[in-house]
């Protein structure tokens, strides 16, 4: 696409202000960096790149405007965020968009632009998650589910119910009890990436898990699921994971078989993004990070990517650094160059 044929040129020809920590342009002639609502003359769009942040902005070499300043105004932007933050973590229940611009002196739209050009998510979605961080917390003190909704701010059992799988990952007194009372049933197999344990509850595969010999794996299982009951997995059960160990060998395949997949909301909207990754593709932790609305979030992509436990099910390993090189792996570096070897298109050929 050209610049022209942008729909955010539209914008920075209009010098839209709104648009102010969404996108940054730089131009080639004069070798600077603007926001979209610079008043400085138009330069030609053949001389324009337009970047979703503002370190691609910066990696290109040019120097910031000196007028939009666009380095400060992306200063005074993340402070705002961090008070707004501030004010939702230290409320009882939380502010409403209207009361937090008033408390600013800002309108609500401009607001929540700049909110979420901060951080990635709205006011709403951060107030979300600081509520679901309390009900977890006061869970796993042991508290009755109830009265941890209420503690935390929700003023309904039954809005917080009705999103309690995707705030916890799971059913809320199972998350207080540490899975205790569910059943998973595990065997454990071997392949060509060494020890491969799978664990499985009655809705699908909760875990594939990759190590150094049966004690490794075991241990990772019962440290994710502390309080559950495992069972070692019969005949039939055997087979099941025969067909994962060959899945693992062999990515390019498919699995074709049901998961269980387990984590907090924003942990799942990453781990959606990359069962969308084909194999043989690789893709970055800020490339993720945009794909789910929130670019600032890439050191959060990167904490889900290592809470994944389905490996290569949820292809974390086909993440890079932005400069292709292999970044850290929760089952080691040298499985994730591994897989990616075998899922290179000339290893099919």
């Amino acid at each position: 696409m050209t610049t022209i044929d942008d729909p955010r040129w539209t914008r920075i020809m209009a010098r839209d202000a709104t648009a102010d920590g969404e996108f940054w342009f730089s131009v080639t002639t004069t070798g600077i960096y603007c926001r979209p609502s610079c008043p400085a003359r138009r330069a030609n769009p053949d001389n324009v790149t337009i970047h979703d942040t503002l370190d691609h902005a910066k990696v290109t070499g040019a120097r910031a405007c000196r007028r939009c300043d666009p380095d400060a105004a992306a200063s005074l932007r993340d402070k705002l965020a961090a008070r707004i933050c501030r004010a939702i973590e230290a409320a009882e229940t939380p502010p409403s968009l209207t009361a937090l611009a008033r408390a600013e002196g800002l309108g609500p739209t401009y607001l929540q632009r700049a909110f979420q050009a901060a951080t990635g998510m709205s006011p709403k979605a951060y107030a979300d998650a600081v509520r679901a961080r309390r009900v977890r917390a006061r869970l796993a003190d042991g508290a009755r589910v109830t009265d941890a909704v209420y503690d935390a701010g929700f003023g309904s059992a039954t809005r917080f119910y009705d999103r309690a799988e995707a705030l916890l990952g799971m059913a809320p007194a199972r998350f207080r009890d540490g899975g205790r009372g569910e059943r998973l049933r595990f065997a454990i197999g071997e392949g060509s990436l060494g020890t491969i344990l799978v664990a499985s509850s009655d809705r699908g595969i909760a875990a594939i898990l990759l190590g150094d010999g049966p004690d490794a794996v075991l241990r990772d299982l019962q440290g994710r699921f502390s309080k559950a009951e495992l069972i070692g997995g019969d005949a039939h059960y055997e087979a099941l994971v025969a067909q994962v160990v060959a899945f693992v060998d062999r990515p390019n395949a498919g699995l074709g078989l049901p998961l269980d997949i387990r984590g907090t909301l924003f942990q799942q909207r990453v781990w959606a993004v990359l069962q969308a990754i084909p194999p043989g593709t690789t893709t970055t932790y800020a490339e993720i990070a945009q794909a789910i609305g929130a670019p600032r979030a890439v050191r959060a992509v990167a904490g889900a990517c290592a809470a994944n436990p389905l490996a290569v099910a949820v292809p974390c390993h086909r993440v890079v650094r932005r400069d292709g090189a292999l970044s850290g792996y929760a089952w080691g570096i040298e499985r994730k160059r591994a897989l990616l070897a075998i899922e290179a298109p000339q290893a099919n050929m």
